[in-house]
């Protein structure tokens, strides 16, 4: 039985249990919202890793992308990449690879990854079909499908889909005239091969047999934006909406056959659009958990897309959202380095935690109170402990010691917490 099933029988697994005591919340409430697809645990069945969830009542969750491309290619780069957002409290990570052994690049991250694992399989189905008859229109249904049940047998705990991209959507697409048609590199794909054979999606076409593979792995659905905006001022057009209606029935299908869906969203969305765009998923989507690129708020912030990204996220995340995906400071130049990485799981962890404390998740403003009561105690050990960058704060005060160990070297003498506590003494004296 998949965790849907078992949810609908009213059985609480250890997985229920492990999430419900992680999050601070009942696990009755856990299971009767995963029996609803409202929250779900993406764990492979074959995949041996701590348990998390994602959804309603829960933290916000943050994913980070890695992988290779044809100019970059190393898996010890990719390996150190992993080691790095781990260490800096990722969720979740994805593959996003398309050049070199793609597969070895999978088992390497499927071996050594903590935490959960997700793929986009047409990537590696595109690449095979490119590698052999040099364009993506020569792919069958047939290739796309081994490659999805592949992943799954490798026991990797979710795979994005870009099953709600429709021959009624690429007709949308033609005649609404948007600034930049698809970014989605999924949706590119899959509209180079539905125009170039005439044909429907076959992810949408065949989404009875998608739904069937994720069942026998109990493997979860991202169920991807292929027509994301991809500039602010495409932002929640119909082309966009289109998809989403689309996903909210396939949601819905998903959850009658016991399969864990996420919904995937948007991209690049205007500040006074984010809330919006969450409320609007929310309702179609009946409370599925949502994933969100960002959103960047703004399409100039190259070289600091983590920042744009970082504040549409928390927006997004305190409306609603439940699980951000990591723009890094090099989105939309190169592959991100490993300090890109980085500061751009940092950014996120950030941007996930303000919303949390918007939120009211348990034990969210707690740290915050560590952090408040360490600088009023000057205890600098604390304050480096209660950071997101430990590493980073201590490199940094070593860079500049200030005179008194106690201080910081900006305000030294002056400092302002100290002041006031000696006058506040004198005063009660």
């Amino acid at each position: 039985m998949t965790r849907i099933e078992l949810a609908k029988s009213g059985t609480i697994t250890d997985e229920v249990k492990a999430v419900a005591e992680q999050e601070g919340v009942l696990a009755e409430t856990l299971a009767r919202d995963i029996a609803e697809g409202r929250s779900v645990i993406p764990i492979n069945r074959l995949h041996n890793i701590k348990p998390i969830g994602i959804g309603r009542g829960l933290s916000t969750k943050i994913n980070a992308n890695i992988g290779t491309s044809k100019d970059s290619i190393s898996f010890d780069v990719e390996r150190q990449k992993l080691d790095i957002l781990v260490k800096h409290g990722a969720d979740a990570v994805m593959d996003l690879s398309t050049g070199g052994d793609i597969r070895g690049l999978r088992a390497m991250i499927m071996e050594h990854s903590p935490i959960a694992v997700g793929t986009v399989p047409i990537y590696e189905t595109a690449v095979r079909t490119a590698e052999r008859y040099k364009t993506i229109a020569k792919m069958t249904p047939d290739d796309l499908f081994e490659i999805i049940e592949a992943h799954g047998a490798e026991g990797v705990d979710f795979v994005t889909v870009h099953s709600g991209l429709t021959m009624r959507a690429v007709d949308r697409l033609r005649s609404e005239g948007r600034v930049l048609d698809i970014v989605s590199r999924g949706g590119s794909f899959l509209l180079e091969w539905m125009i170039f054979n005439e044909r429907e999606n076959p992810l949408f076409e065949q989404y009875d047999r998608l739904l069937e593979i994720a069942g026998k792995y109990d493997m979860t659905l991202s169920l991807g934006d292929g027509l994301r905006p991809g500039c602010i001022e495409d932002a929640t057009d119909r082309s966009q909406l289109e998809e989403l209606l689309t996903l909210g029935e396939q949601r819905d299908l998903a959850l009658e056959a016991g399969v864990q869906v996420i919904i995937e969203g948007p991209g690049h969305v205007p500040l006074n659009q984010v809330e919006l765009n969450i409320k609007i998923q929310k309702e179609i989507c009946k409370g599925a958990p949502f994933y969100v690129l960002g959103p960047l708020v703004t399409d100039v912030g190259m070289g600091y897309d983590h920042i744009s990204a970082a504040i549409g996220g928390a927006i997004a995340a305190a409306a609603g959202a439940d699980f951000l995906c990591y723009v890094t400071p090099s989105e939309h130049i190169r592959l991100p380095s490993i300090e890109d990485v980085r500061e751009g799981v940092i950014a996120s962890k950030i941007a996930a935690h303000a919303a949390d404390i918007a939120k009211g998740v348990p034990g969210a403003i707690e740290r915050d109170m560590k952090m408040a009561r360490a600088r009023k105690n000057l205890d600098w050990n604390g304050q480096i402990a209660q950071s997101f960058d430990p590493d980073k704060v201590k490199s940094w005060r070593a860079e500049t010691p200030p005179t008194e160990t106690e201080v910081c070297s900006m305000c030294g003498e002056f400092c302002a917490i100290r002041t006031v506590e000696r006058a506040l003494k004198k005063k009660r004296g």
